[in-house]
């Protein structure tokens, strides 16, 4: 017996399985975008520290409220000597 048979003779679990399919839906296309954000590693090899590449000016959350960048001039006395 296929789903959509199920479905058409118990028509009280439609619902039901719309909901499912609905929430891994959902699930299945946050993980693919939280993969695809900077801070996600996935393979370490090719790029050990993508945090280097990261641009200031774009927004990392989902949600970002009044975000303001300042550097922080120890970290930038940091950088400057180990790179130079």
């Amino acid at each position: 017996m296929g789903v959509f048979q199920t479905l058409m003779k118990k028509k009280e679990l439609i619902p039901l399985a719309v909901i499912v399919t609905l929430a891994a839906g959902g699930a299945s296309s946050f993980a693919v975008y939280s993969l695809r954000k900077s801070d996600v590693i996935i393979d370490r090899k090719r790029n050990p520290e993508p945090w280097e590449n990261v641009d200031p000016n774009v927004p990392q959350k989902l949600i970002t409220i009044n975000q303001e960048w300042k550097p922080i001039e120890e970290l930038q006395k940091v950088r400057r000597a180990t790179k130079g």
